[in-house]
């Protein structure tokens, strides 16, 4: 039986090495009672998000929805989907907001079986909020959004959690929006009362405080 790897602790990390499996018996092993897990090189990974970072995943859920809504925009937001690793098949992410092309999905071999996405192109605009694990999203996930072509991705570091070489110091509230060009992610943050520049979603009105409080 395939079971979840429990993080070592740190005096473990040298002797610890977990079992590692492919997408295919992942989405095997995947429990019909929900949760929502990723597959990061061959382990499965249980993602635990707090009621805040929850709030900031549902309440951008909607803002987008509603700008997909107003301009009859060919995109839609599943409620949860994966996103398989570009150049392997032991990777498969769970982002917190991930919002597709309708009219891409006849063309994902595993969407309609597994909800799975392997085509960047599919993907209008992947959101992580981010929790304590912050070098997933700043490091891990923004590299393999990049490799696999997602147009845009949004690093929604509503608590300031960054190092300080990518946030600044003193730390504080941050979004940082990622727009690939020519193949490389070119990053613009926004802090405080400024507003969201999307390439996807120009009429968005959002700044980073209306994201902040949110959660508060």
């Amino acid at each position: 039986m395939i079971q979840v790897q429990p993080k070592p602790s740190d005096q473990e990390d040298e002797e610890f090495e977990p079992k590692r499996i492919t997408l295919e018996e992942f989405f095997e092993w995947y429990p019909d009672r929900g949760g929502r897990y990723e597959l990061r090189n061959g382990v499965i990974v249980e993602v635990q998000p707090t009621g805040p970072h929850e709030q900031v995943g549902g309440f951008l859920t909607l803002e987008v929805g509603f700008q997909i809504k107003q301009y009859s925009l060919p995109l839609i937001i599943p409620r949860q989907c994966i996103l398989k690793g570009w150049d392997d098949d032991k990777s498969g992410f769970s982002p917190d907001v991930a919002v597709l092309h309708a009219n891409a999905l006849s063309e994902e071999p595993l969407w309609k079986k597994r909800s799975t996405i392997t085509k960047g192109t599919s993907v209008c605009l992947a959101i992580e909020v981010v929790s304590t694990n912050w070098r997933d999203d700043y490091l891990t996930k923004l590299g393999e959004y990049e490799k696999l072509g997602i147009p845009e991705y949004w690093i929604v570091d509503y608590l300031g959690l960054g190092g300080r070489r990518l946030i600044g110091n003193p730390k504080q509230p941050t979004i940082t929006i990622c727009q690939l060009v020519n193949e490389e992610y070119q990053l613009q943050q926004f802090q405080a009362e400024e507003r969201l520049v999307s390439p996807a979603f120009p009429n968005l009105n959002l700044t980073v405080s209306q994201i902040v409080q949110v959660a508060e």
